[in-house]
C-alpha cells in the first residue's frame, strides 16, 4: 500500500492508496485544495469542517454539471434529445394556435 501527502488549505493530509494510484490521488488532492480558499471564504473562516462541506458542495455541483451537460461537441443524450423535440412541439402547437389560418 501506499502512501501520499496531499497539502489543502496549507496543510498537509497523509492519505493511503493502492500501489500505482499516487498520482491520480494527488491529482484529486489538487482538485479540492484549488476549491479550498473560496470554500474557507465562504464558511466564514470558521472551521475546517464547514469548509470541507463547501468543497464537496463545489465538487458535486461540477459533477452534476458534467453528467448533465454534454461537452461541446459532443453527441447529444438521447434525453436530452426527447427534450428538445418536446419543446419544438410545444413551440409548433402555440404558432398554430396564434395564426389558425396559416
Amino acid at each position: 500500500m501506499a502512501e501520499v501527502t496531499l497539502v489543502i488549505g496549507g496543510r498537509p493530509h497523509k492519505v493511503a492508496c493502492r500501489d500505482g494510484e499516487e498520482q491520480r490521488v494527488q491529482m484529486l488532492g489538487r482538485m479540492i485544495d484549488e476549491r479550498w480558499a473560496p470554500a474557507n471564504r465562504a464558511a466564514g473562516g470558521l472551521n475546517a469542517e464547514r469548509a470541507l462541506l463547501f468543497v464537496a458542495l463545489m465538487l458535486a455541483d461540477d459533477l452534476d454539471e458534467a453528467e448533465t451537460r454534454p461537452p461541446v461537441g459532443a453527441a447529444v443524450t438521447d434525453t436530452a434529445l426527447a427534450r428538445i423535440a418536446d419543446r419544438l412541439e410545444r413551440m409548433a402547437d402555440a404558432l398554430e394556435q396564434a395564426n389558425p389560418n396559416a
